[in-house]
């Protein structure tokens, strides 16, 4: 594990977050980066100091999404010899051990790994439940992938992602959903590892805003759904009219047709669902990697 950074962002944490930083130490991670995302003068105090620890602080709350990338901007800089990076909350709902074994599995397959919890149990908030379950399906009919628990904060990045992982659109929660809307254009595996649910006092440590940021991470994901479906009715019209009305081959009309729509597929995505400011030509290319297959 010492090759492993332990990323844990945290706003206005009390002495839970020790209690983290005590158990990931405990089992064997020598490199914890904290991030202090802007908290008040009078929770500071609960930040604790070692030499295994880095303090990355924003002077003002800017989001768990700005927080991540912060440390993983970090990381990418200062710590070339490391092998990934495992991204945890502060307050004692991800374990030492569940820790660990994100980690392990990480290093294992090389694969970027989600610890997911079992949200059919009795001690999960129903808001939490149905979220979730909600989320799982979007994602599903959005990207073709299915995740079974989307808002996990517990995931173990390989190095050769953290790069891509900065290039992420979003400074708040959405931040992690749009991670795992870009998994395949990113063309990386991922796996999940079964972990303990823990939710204390009802989950009310928790910084989602279940409105706001419920709104923000569903309107991400219409507005990928819109751009599949543009991309989609443009592929059937092209075909039709140049096949039916211009009277060029199957393969012609289907050749062009495909090329159209997937221009206007990464168009959309890149200007409007994600705002990437990546450069064109780094973007396109990874684009029709994935797309051409």
């Amino acid at each position: 594990m010492k090759n492993v950074c332990v990323i844990i962002p945290s706003l206005n944490p009390d002495e839970r977050l020790k209690g983290v930083v005590d158990g990931v130490l405990a089992e064997g991670f020598t490199d914890i980066i904290l991030v202090d995302d802007g908290s008040s003068e009078d929770n500071k105090q609960y930040f604790p100091q070692n030499e295994y620890i880095t303090l990355l602080v924003h002077e003002q709350n800017r989001g768990k999404g700005a927080a991540l990338k912060t440390a993983l901007k970090w990381i990418w800089e200062n710590r070339p010899d490391a092998i990934g990076a495992v991204t945890c909350d502060g307050d004692g709902q991800h374990t030492a051990k569940d820790t660990r074994r994100v980690a392990e599995e990480m290093i294992a397959t090389d694969k970027f790994i989600l610890g997911v919890r079992d949200f059919s149990l009795d001690n999960v908030p129903t808001r939490s439940r149905v979220g979730n379950r909600l989320s799982s399906l979007a994602l599903l009919l959005c990207a073709g992938s299915y995740i079974s628990d989307t808002q996990t904060g517990l995931r173990a990045i390989p190095s050769k992602l953290i790069n891509d992982m900065l290039r992420v659109s979003g400074d708040r929660f959405e931040y992690e959903t749009n991670v795992l809307l870009e998994l395949r254009s990113m063309g990386a595996e991922y796996g999940e590892v079964k972990i303990e649910t823990v939710y204390l006092d009802e989950n009310k440590s928790s910084h989602f805003r279940p409105f706001h940021d419920t709104v923000r991470i569903m309107s991400l994901m219409l507005k990928y759904a819109a751009s599949s479906c543009a991309s989609f009715l443009t592929d059937i019209i092209v075909f039709s009219l140049l096949h039916s009305v211009a009277s060029l081959g199957i393969l012609l009309s289907t050749v062009i047709a495909r090329a159209i729509s997937s221009i206007l597929n990464f168009t959309l995505n890149k200007k409007l669902v994600f705002k990437s400011s990546e450069s064109f030509t780094h973007t396109v290319l990874k684009y029709y990697a994935i797309a051409i297959p």
